[in-house]
């Protein structure tokens, strides 16, 4: 068998070594990846009567009435957990989403919900703990929606919310408009901006259809659909609209209609000018227009003149009663020769 000089093995003998430490690594269980991501300890609503899971709280009464209910805290960690709950305003981001206020700034159907005693809780490990809550209803609350959630908080950690659907009775008002249609883009790429107000006193789920008509007729448009958002209460969202049908060239009338259960319809309407170099395009496509129609109009003008001949000359104006004043010289250009005229 031969042998490798004392140089080779030594050379040989890292190489090795790397090679059997990637195969190891290789060959080695892998740990799940949702494993480092699950949480230390989770927030939802206690199962109600009937033990299934209730995605967030409902709780409707009249003015004057306390509301209970119960919140559950799981802590599947090894380690004991510390949380402080209370109770917070919901209101819709820029973008039509949902968030919570901070606590400074809750004034609303979050002020009312109240964890007595229990507003800070131990947690032991791999311990799931329920606890009661209180909403309040103030006598001068006004009737309709007041969007609130349950916050939990962990000193220094994570924070997490479950949202309460709160209703105080009395009459209920549904009214949605939408504003400040425009357009973004063109073709495939074109984009419908438009602003949705909710104006009454209860959450709404709209929804949008849109409309365009061009300077040759109907534009592909967008059907009828539910948009994927609640609009709370008095809030104002700014959102867009992809519009693939939307023609390359051309001038457009749009119709933005947006509808909600129990509100009326709501249009608006916008003007957009779609050319595929902007405002230069559409100059240049004007240009072209009449570049091509002059050469197709001098022709006409040609044969119309051929047809009726020349126009006669005007015959000058003489006022009544006054001589005609003699032939003007027929030459007044006269050639210089040096003769005594």
């Amino acid at each position: 068998m031969p042998v490798l000089p004392a140089r080779r093995r030594g050379l040989l003998a890292p190489l090795i070594l790397a090679v059997t430490v990637l195969y190891a690594a290789a060959a080695a269980p892998a740990v799940p990846a949702a494993a480092a991501d699950e949480p230390d300890w989770t927030a939802a609503p206690a199962a109600g009567g009937t033990g299934s899971a209730r995605p967030a709280f409902y709780l409707a009464g009249a003015p004057g009435t306390v509301l209970e209910d119960r919140l559950a805290l799981d802590n599947p960690s090894d380690r004991e957990r510390t949380l402080t709950l209370r109770g917070a305003d919901a209101h819709n981001t820029a973008d039509g989403g949902l968030a919570v206020r901070p606590a400074a700034d809750t004034a609303g159907g979050g002020s009312w919900i109240s964890f007595g005693t229990a507003a800070t809780v131990r947690i032991p490990a791999r311990t799931r703990a329920v606890v009661p809550f209180t909403v309040t209803l103030p006598p001068a609350a006004l009737p309709g929606d007041h969007p609130a959630a349950v916050v939990a908080a962990e000193a220094g950690g994570r924070e997490a919310g479950v949202r309460v659907h709160l209703r105080v009775g009395g009459p209920a008002l549904a009214a949605l408009t939408v504003e400040d249609v425009s357009v973004r883009g063109r073709g495939a790429r074109a984009e419908v901006g438009y602003t949705l107000v909710n104006r009454g006193n209860v959450t709404l789920a709209p929804g949008l259809s849109l409309r365009a008509e061009g300077l040759l007729g109907t534009v592909p448009g967008r059907p009828h659909r539910a948009l994927p958002l609640e609009l709370l209460p008095g809030q104002r969202v700014r959102l867009s609209e992809p519009w693939p049908g939307a023609p390359r060239l051309d001038d457009v009338d749009l119709t933005l209609t947006v509808t909600a259960p129990g509100a009326a319809p709501a249009s608006a309407r916008a003007s957009a000018r779609l050319a595929p170099w902007g405002t230069a395009g559409w100059a240049g496509a004007v240009l072209l227009v009449l570049g091509a129609a002059a050469p197709a109009a001098l022709p006409l003008v040609r044969r119309r003149r051929a047809r009726h001949g020349p126009p006669a000359p005007a015959e000058p104006v003489r006022e009544a009663g006054r001589t005609p004043d003699p032939d003007p010289d027929p030459d007044p250009d006269h050639e210089l020769t040096g003769a005594t005229r």
